[in-house]
């Protein structure tokens, strides 16, 4: 019975000076918590998710529509930009509620993928290849729209003030080169895609659709939202590729194309 409690009394003495003479391990810093009423971080994602679908998925769904007029010919499309010209003050508009909000959603997005982590080969479950095909597909439409914007609105002849050379110049861009088809081709999938799956985001983020069912059922809608974007873009790139080339350079001092004969 002494022996045993001599026993203890000596493990009791050997664990109290391992404890007072160990080193006790340096932990990293971490992040601090986020108190209420600090920090801007919450702001700034929730304002990135409303800019993808107002304005930006908007103006996208326009974009659409009003392209697809192009598949009844080249008088229709015509038309149809002219249309689009005759808003007034169009240059301020575009301005406040096109560039500007894609330039913020494509920025922030970049610094969301900048801080993240997708990790999908370590994790491969779906939350984390869907986050990283959000992340390229959203890098691949942002560099794909300033080129497609740059040539098409900011280079001459001007399509809002030449109605008529509008078809002939979206031609222009795409006809010449294969890589420039193939551009065009990822920029319509990815865009497509973006769009179907950041309204499914909305939606969860926004406390739109409560519960796995609702988000599920929600998701299978967005997947036919992004397919029939694509096969909307899809005619469209078929009607521009297949009909003839239209000009749209300015011949014997005034703009000629096949749309005013």
């Amino acid at each position: 019975m002494m022996g045993s409690q001599n026993r203890s009394a000596l493990i009791r003495k050997l664990v109290s000076s391992a404890s007072t003479t160990a080193t006790p391990p340096v932990l990293k810093k971490g992040v601090p918590p986020l108190r209420p009423g600090q920090g801007h971080s919450f702001f700034w994602r929730r304002l990135h998710s409303l800019t993808g679908i107002v304005p930006i998925g908007a103006f996208l769904t326009e974009h659409f529509i009003t392209n697809a007029y192009a598949i009844k010919g080249p008088a229709a499309y015509r038309d149809q930009v002219a249309a689009l010209g005759g808003f007034p003050f169009i240059l301020g508009m575009e301005i406040a509620f096109i560039w500007v909000p894609i330039l913020y959603h494509g920025l922030y997005g970049f610094y969301i993928w900048y801080r993240g982590d997708s990790n999908v080969v370590e994790y491969p479950w779906t939350g984390n290849w869907m986050y990283t095909a959000q992340r390229w597909t959203g890098a691949v439409t942002f560099f794909y729209m300033g080129w497609h914007v740059w040539y098409l609105r900011f280079t001459s002849p001007y399509m809002l003030e030449n109605p008529a050379v509008a078809f002939g110049k979206v031609q222009s861009q795409m006809l010449p080169h294969l890589w420039a088809i193939a551009f065009y081709a990822a920029g319509i999938f990815c865009a497509s895609w973006h769009f179907g799956y950041g309204l499914w985001l909305f939606a969860a983020k926004w406390g739109i659709t409560q519960g796995p069912l609702a988000r599920r059922r929600w998701g299978y809608a967005c997947f036919v939202i992004a397919l029939g974007f694509m096969a909307m873009g899809a005619a469209i790139m078929y009607t521009f590729l297949t009909t003839p080339q239209q000009p749209y350079l300015p011949t014997g001092g005034e703009l000629d194309s096949f749309t005013m004969r």
